[in-house]
């Protein structure tokens, strides 16, 4: 059979459609900068020696015109890798927020779909487009099963002093309010990759997935024991147009004394603030051309996602109890070697220390670059959440 994992960002959507059970990649792509009258397509078909590849460049102005896309260029010649849109058996969609009722993949019906709604205000970036891309799949996959596979879930196995904040207990008890955590299926995998290569399944390890969401996780024994996202994908590392981290006070101030109105309050720190309320950018490509350039604005954001990172990393390496291996993941993980760099350097007393020869280098695979007397090893694993979440739907069965 064939299942097509659908992986909606807040401004992307990748995808990749496998050949069940030998778990072969037919094709695969990337929907960038949704929104965007420049948004562009890079769609990837295997099948002969080498992979041949498309490029497009159009304005997306939602997610559902980018899925839409997708969806011609499945059938559409030249690279077209299905004659019928039957032939697609199972659409797996990553979710972003499950709450705490949803702890595996689930096959979606009305009722899924509300709770996916309902979790709207902790995930606003990313549970929209996450059910625009269920309900758009329905539309053009009437006869294949629907799965979502939930970022949430990996993040189960945090200990309860871990995900409980301190307010009061009926908030918890009776409202939810607590740590969920998010990027769970990257987390899981790269992890999982991580411990294959050490050789190690109990290795204590700190995965950073650094995209235009960021989180850290430290994660033992294919566990996740804490992560920097919390209740909603707010929290935590400095983001591409999300705050990370910042005092609750800063909140009560923009609604009492700046006379912001919640939903405005919201959109500022979701989609206004982060690398793009610093530098005016989201993308770190352009953010990283403006520092070379000399721009203090983006020399400082730079130095503040790094900062904001490496106080992670001390933290988790204490939660750990120690580091075997620090795992950079996701686009700027895997291909910002600037970023690896500031987040890496005088950590020696952690018995991290980067080979900077390695660094710059650009290979696929996963790569180690960790120097001969670094104890620990940095590693940039490139993360796969679309097999990962073909795997856990077809472990449902049926």
């Amino acid at each position: 059979m064939n299942i097509f994992i659908i992986n909606s960002g807040s401004s992307s959507i990748k995808y990749q459609l496998f050949a069940w059970p030998n778990e072969q990649p037919l094709c695969s792509g990337l929907v960038e900068r949704i929104g965007d009258e420049q948004a562009t397509i890079t769609h990837r078909v295997f099948g002969g020696e080498t992979p041949t590849e498309q490029h497009l460049t159009l304005p997306l102005p939602d997610h559902a015109a980018g899925l839409r896309e997708v969806v011609r260029l499945l059938t559409a010649a030249p690279g077209g890798v299905l004659q019928d849109l039957s032939e697609v058996a199972v659409v797996g969609h990553r979710v972003v927020h499950g709450g705490d009722r949803f702890t595996a993949a689930t096959v979606i019906d009305a009722a899924v779909k509300a709770e996916i709604r309902r979790l709207f205000a902790l995930a606003p970036l990313h549970n929209p487009a996450n059910l625009v891309g269920i309900e758009v799949a329905e539309q053009v996959f009437p006869a294949a099963r629907q799965v979502a596979v939930f970022d949430t879930a990996f993040h189960q196995t945090l200990p309860d002093y871990a995900f409980r904040y301190a307010l009061p207990t009926p908030l918890y008890t009776e409202h939810g309010i607590r740590k969920y955590g998010f990027h769970g299926t990257s987390h899981q995998y790269v992890a999982a990759q991580a411990a294959a290569y050490l050789g190690r399944p109990e290795a204590r390890l700190i995965t950073l997935h650094l995209g235009n969401g960021c989180s850290a996780a430290a994660v033992r024994d294919d566990k996740s024991l804490d992560t920097s996202m919390g209740f909603s994908p707010l929290a935590g590392l400095v983001m591409g147009t999300r705050t990370g981290d910042l005092d609750p006070t800063i909140l009560l101030h923009l609604q009492d004394a700046l006379g912001y109105a919640p939903a405005d309050v919201a959109t500022v720190l979701n989609k206004q603030s982060g690398m793009l309320g610093l530098t005016g950018a989201n993308d770190m490509r352009d953010i990283g051309v403006a520092r070379a350039a000399g721009d203090p604005a983006a020399t400082l954001a730079y130095n503040l996602y790094a900062y904001r990172i490496r106080q992670y990393v001390g933290a988790y390496t204490a939660v750990l109890g120690g580091l075997d291996a620090l795992v950079f993941t996701a686009g700027v993980g895997e291909n910002d070697a600037l970023v690896r760099q500031l987040v890496c350097q005088d950590m020696g007393f952690f018995g991290l220390v980067l080979n900077e020869q390695l660094n710059q280098q650009r290979q696929p695979g996963l790569r180690d670059l960790s120097a001969p007397e670094s104890r620990a090893k940095i590693l940039v694993v490139p993360t796969n959440e679309e097999l990962e979440i073909a795997r856990q739907c077809a472990g449902l069965g049926g």
